[in-house]
């Protein structure tokens, strides 16, 4: 196996991982998992075919698999009463620097809708490559995109599901389109 076509893909998947995580840490550690399940599992890839998109299929299938991992580890654990944790719970002051930060918002996506944002906005790859990353039919591809943008522009503005929408009269937002 050459590992110099992977070895090119590594700076686009650290920055997908980190974008995904939110955190450097998770990051490098969902790269290495990716590269290790690549390396165990490379006699499935077609020569000849997208390396790239069967590397990220690869990384988004082993994040998937941590969060409902982690999902399930949080469902056996202790519980916690919300009496003892409402200190926790208050939710803090809103700044405009805090509905600015685009990382928090990002994190506040849904897991489906934030892969899709990524992918397109960030890795510029087209519907039918995150089609076959995620494994969904391109018209879920662009829902999940429209609705992950829609979020994503509340989530910025500061707008939350029941305040009012923003101002029409504002000037349109650009949209990249593929």
């Amino acid at each position: 196996m050459s590992t110099q076509p992977i070895t090119e893909h590594i700076p686009s998947l650290r920055r997908y991982a980190r974008a995904l995580t939110g955190d450097a840490w998770a990051a490098d550690d969902l790269v290495q998992d990716t590269l290790e399940r690549a390396c165990k599992k490379w006699s499935l890839w077609t020569a000849g075919s997208d390396l790239r998109a069967w590397l990220f299929t690869l990384m988004h299938n082993v994040f998937a698999n941590q969060v409902r991992s982690s999902v399930r580890q949080a469902s056996a654990g202790t519980t916690i009463d919300v009496d003892d944790a409402a200190a926790e719970l208050v939710a803090p002051e809103a700044a405009l620097d805090q509905s600015l930060d685009l990382q928090r918002c990002l994190m506040r996506l849904p897991d489906d809708q934030r892969a899709v944002l990524l992918l397109i906005s960030l890795q510029d790859m087209s519907y039918e490559e995150v089609a076959l990353v995620v494994g969904v039919p391109i018209g879920t591809v662009m829902s999940r995109l429209s609705r992950g943008r829609s979020r994503l522009r509340e989530l910025m503005e500061g707008v939350g599901p029941s305040h009012t929408a923003p101002n029409p009269a504002s000037p349109p937002l650009l949209r990249r389109l593929k």
